[in-house]
Order: C-alpha cells, then structure tokens, then sequence
C-alpha cells in the first residue's frame, strides 16, 4: 500500500481521537476511497470504524448499497484468521441529526409508476443480501455495533437491526413510516423484530407509524447502551474496552441467538417480493403521500449540506 493510503481516510472532528491509529499493509486502500463510505482501521483495538457520508439525500440509494456491496466484500477478502485481526466493526453517519432515511423513496416512485416489479425486487434482494451477510458478521468472528446519533427511519432501522449492539445517543429517534402510504418495511423488519421482540410488538411498531426514541427503544431491549448528545464516539469505545476481555463469550452468545432465530437470506428475500407487489398496488394518491416525504428529507439534507 502506498504512502499515500494514510490520506484517504477523511480524519475530521471525532476521528482524532483515533488518528493515531497505523493502517495494516495488508488491507487494499480502495476499502478506505469508497464514494460514500468513510472508513478507518484502529489497530490497538482492531475495529473498523465506518460512517456512512452520502453525496445526497441520507438514505440508501443504488450508489450508497454499491459502496456497502464493495465495503463487505472487501472486509471480508482482507480481514479474520490468519489476517488482519477484527474484533469490531462499528457504522455510524456523517449527516448531523441523521443515521439514515432508509430505502429510496424517489427511486421506488419511478419503478411503482414505471409498473416495475424486477427493478423493485431487484432493490430490496441487494438490501436483503447486504443484512444477511451484516447479520453472519460476514463469517468473522467479531462484534457489529451500530452508532445512532440521530434519525433512524425506515430501512435505517431495519438495517441497525442486523447489528449485534445498538449504541444511541438520547436524542436519536427510531421509527417505520413505511404504513403512512400505503406500505410495509420490506427488508429485514418483520424477520428480526419478531424474532427480538414477538409477533404481536413487531405489529405494533411496524402499523403504528410512531417516532420512537432511544430511551424507548432502551426499554423495549433494542438499543443496548444510551449516550448522552454528542457522547456517541466515547460510549462506543467505552464498550469496546469494557467487551473486550468477553470477546469470545459475546460472540459466541450472538451467534447462538441467531441459530435459535433460524433467518437464512430466502426467508429475507420472499418478503421483500412481497413487499414489491404490495408497492405495485398503490394508488396515486400513496405516492403524493410518498412524494411528500420525499420532498421533506430533501429539504433536510439542504439544510445539513449548508450548516
């Protein structure tokens, strides 16, 4: 790896608590050039810290899976026994007052009016692989945490579901709006809320079209640790350090959890094939409604790109 590696990684603000860090030669640069994706390898723990830093609006377009399609395969040709050691990997957002916004809702009106169902199974299967492979830990033998430092809606919380830990700061908000229009979270939702919380509180969150909030999802045994504002970066290190000595227990446990949940990738993919033909069933006046929405995180993400 050239010398010129070091620069690649975006070290702004928090990250300079863990500048120090030396990049292992063996881990290709391109993992830390990704278009939306700032990535950044922390040795004395080996954790892979990663923050998702969209071009546009915060939520998962084909660009931002494509990034997080190269992200895994990357992690997992370079990292794990007999390689660069990883222990945990950690997913946090650069967008202030935002984790993610989900799926593409402007890219869902298109192949809804357009009557394309392979464009929408399409999507929701590189959804469905990409959780799928975040829930396996992609066959490492290491911790996910999810960092929340503010919105979760839609597939971004079914996306933070996958992850072993949720650590999230008290103003961090949660929720499914998928119902407001006429819809369902169709990718990973149902799976793993029923799995962690039953049936019958799967149903509740997901009709309810309610804003959640991290003392909430505390509660309710979703989020695992509560940070004070802006005290995200530090409860995650402080978890890591106090984890470390249970490593192995704490892995081992997740991956016997996740024997006893019985969720292979088809179970994940026919739901999300039912989701599109549900979406192909709306009505005009569904997708003002998703149009709205739309429109409103796009005028969020203005406001973020000119604070």
């Amino acid at each position: 790896m050239d010398s010129g590696a070091n620069r690649a990684i975006p070290l702004t603000g928090e990250e300079e608590f863990y500048a120090e860090s030396a990049l292992h030669s063996a881990i290709p640069d391109r993992l830390f050039s990704l278009n939306e994706l700032d990535v950044l390898y922390e040795d004395t723990s080996a954790t892979l810290w990663t923050y998702m830093n969209p071009g546009g609006r915060p939520s998962f377009t084909p660009a931002m899976l494509e990034d997080f399609e190269s992200w895994q395969s990357l992690i997992a040709q370079s990292f794990g026994q007999d390689r660069v050691p990883l222990r945990y990997l950690v997913l946090g957002s650069r967008a202030p007052d935002v984790f993610c916004f989900g799926g593409d809702l402007d890219l869902f009106q298109r192949l809804i009016r357009e009557k394309d169902r392979d464009g929408l199974v399409n999507y929701g299967h590189r959804c469905c692989a990409i959780l799928d492979r975040n829930i396996r830990t992609l066959d490492i033998p290491m911790l996910t945490i999810g960092l929340v430092q503010g919105a979760a809606l839609g597939g971004g919380f079914e996306a933070l579901l996958s992850f072993d830990y949720i650590i999230a700061e008290r103003q961090a908000t949660f929720g499914l709006p998928e119902i407001m229009f006429g819809l369902y979270p169709g990718m990973g939702a149902h799976a793993l809320l029923s799995r962690k919380l039953g049936s019958a509180m799967a149903d509740r969150i997901i009709e309810s079209n309610k804003t959640y909030t991290a003392e909430e999802m505390y509660d309710l045994g979703l989020v695992h640790m509560l940070a004070e504002p802006g005290d995200g970066l530090n409860a995650a290190r402080d978890f890591i350090k106090k984890s470390d000595r249970r490593h192995a227990g704490l892995v081992g446990s997740r991956r016997a959890i996740k024997h006893v949940w019985q969720l292979d990738l088809s179970e994940l993919n026919r739901i999300t094939e039912m989701w599109a033909d549900t979406a192909l069933q709306l009505r005009e006046q569904d997708l003002k409604v998703m149009n709205r929405l739309v429109a409103a995180q796009a005028r969020l993400a203005e406001r973020i790109a000119a604070a």
